[in-house]
């Protein structure tokens, strides 16, 4: 027989063990520090904790070491975050960002059509970019932008008066000047509008 085949086996074996042993951390983890806000499955218990089930892995990872190091400023993530390794935050971010995503019945259709177009068009009379022109038509982000279909609304409020008020302490350099100009009914057309963008799901550009 072939060495090689058997080669290709011992080494699939070891990934499969590595994987495995992963998972286990990541499930060690979100049972000890992060199943009452987030959820075991990354659903969220409340709409004011992000959904993290289907968010984007660096995304994730990022975000994590950012609360572990101070750079983004929570008392409750902060002292979550604190002490974990590298290793740990991989683990976690893998585990979350593999769940599915879910999303949210829209039912106010007229705040959620301002949402809408702000969304896809943005405002030219006061100057906002399309919030799709960096988190895509499906509102599914980037490697290094979150995953925003979805998300709770009232997650997605906060973060954008967080964003406006300068009380976001990371990645607030382009948001703020996004942020600082959208006015209130237009935070909550688009957090609603995004709350229930479905997995997969192809935004209207008709609007």
């Amino acid at each position: 027989m072939s060495r090689l085949p058997i080669a290709i086996t011992l080494i699939l074996i070891a990934a499969g063990n590595a994987q495995a042993a992963d998972n286990g951390v990541a499930i060690s983890l979100v049972e000890e520090k992060c199943h009452l806000c987030h959820g075991t499955e990354g659903e969220a218990s409340s709409a004011i904790y992000p959904r993290l089930a289907g968010q984007n892995l660096d995304y994730l990872r990022k975000q994590l070491r950012n609360f572990r190091d101070g750079l983004r400023k929570s008392d409750t993530m902060n002292e979550m975050a604190k002490g974990l390794t590298n290793e740990q935050i991989e683990a976690l971010a893998e585990y979350f960002s593999a769940k599915p995503a879910l999303s949210h019945r829209v039912r106010d259709k007229a705040l959620a059509a301002v949402g809408e177009y702000i969304f896809l068009k943005g405002n030219k009379f006061s100057g906002i970019p399309s919030c799709a022109s960096c988190h895509g038509q499906e509102g599914l982000g980037t490697d290094q932008l979150p995953r925003l279909a979805g998300q709770h609304k009232r997650y997605v409020e906060d973060q954008l008066q967080a964003f406006d008020q300068r009380v976001r302490t990371n990645d607030n350099t382009i948001m703020y000047t996004i942020a600082s100009k959208l006015t209130e009914l237009e935070i909550a057309g688009v957090s609603l509008y995004v709350s229930g963008i479905s997995p997969g799901e192809q935004a209207s550009t008709s609007k």
